[in-house]
């Protein structure tokens, strides 16, 4: 089970009910941050997670409603004696972005970190249950989107594996995929098992229609992607290289996607209603996101 937590859903000015960007990620033990906008770490704290838990960041770009959290969070985290690695991740130029960060105050207990620039496009992490994808975006700065996909997994059929006696070390082998022999006879994987297909879900914001969002949107379970303005200021999306809700929901209709979740709303907006009433008319599985919102996928 993945859960997404929405730590901020606005975009360039934060308003009462719309903190800057940031999306929680937690997956088994990790815990991936996606954008790191002002006031993030204290929306963690309201939403009743540990900084300490967290694992990776991921940022989009290096515009400030997306990283002006970073410092404090990640001092924080060296206060709180964080004990990990963390890994960063972030389009060409993010190291040159750090190393000023860290000459623009008096950095104190700022925890270990590894910077890994995404110079193209590809799997930028992976391990044995899932992997993390990077594209490329188009933006008017250096932008990436990501896509976390969660590898697909056989299941023990429980009733069969009664039948049969199995248990113990020798479920572990057949959900590992590999057949095995039990008093002489051959037990196959595929006769016990089934295949349970991997989620997959990716976070694509400020950006125009470009390759790249197409790619990562494909055939997902679930897209969270921007949906600054209204159609009816396209001129004005195209002019700053955002996209509009209309475009948002086209883009899930066309690519096959799950469910779409639109987020960074234009501070212009003062409900819901006529962004959702707007993305419906072209895709059906849509909601908008509001601070702390909660999804289990």
């Amino acid at each position: 089970m993945t859960n997404i937590t929405f730590l901020g859903t606005g975009c360039m000015m934060p308003t009462k009910a719309r903190n800057h960007a940031g999306v929680l990620l937690t997956y088994n033990k990790e815990n991936i941050l996606f954008d790191c906008g002002e006031g993030t770490q204290r929306q963690i704290r309201i939403a009743g997670i540990k900084p300490s838990k967290i694992t990776r960041l991921c940022i989009s770009h290096f515009h400030g409603d997306h990283v002006f959290g970073v410092a404090g969070l990640m001092s924080s985290m060296g206060s709180d004696e964080y004990a990990k690695k963390l890994k960063v991740y972030g389009p060409v130029g993010t190291k040159k972005y750090f190393e000023n960060l860290w000459k623009s105050f008096a950095a104190k207990d700022i925890i270990e970190h590894e910077i890994i620039e995404v110079k193209k496009g590809g799997i930028i992490y992976e391990s044995d249950d899932f992997y993390l994808e990077a594209e490329k975006l188009d933006h008017s700065v250096p932008c990436v989107g990501y896509r976390f996909v969660e590898k697909d997994k056989l299941r023990i059929n429980v009733s069969k594996a009664e039948k049969l006696g199995l248990k113990g070390p020798i479920l572990g082998k057949l959900s590992d995929g590999k057949d095995v022999e039990v008093d002489g006879k051959l037990i196959k994987f595929k006769d016990v098992t089934r295949l349970v297909r991997g989620k997959s879900i990716a976070y694509v914001t400020d950006t125009t229609l470009c390759d790249g969002v197409n790619y990562l949107a494909n055939e997902t379970d679930l897209l969270i992607m921007e949906a600054t303005l209204l159609d009816d200021l396209r001129r004005n999306a195209k002019k700053t290289k955002h996209l509009t809700v209309k475009q948002s929901a086209l883009i899930a209709n066309e690519n096959n996607v799950g469910k779409l979740v639109l987020t960074h709303i234009s501070q212009r907006y003062k409900n819901d209603s006529e962004i959702l009433a707007e993305a419906s008319n072209y895709f059906n599985d849509v909601v908008v996101a509001y601070d702390f919102m909660k999804l289990k996928i």
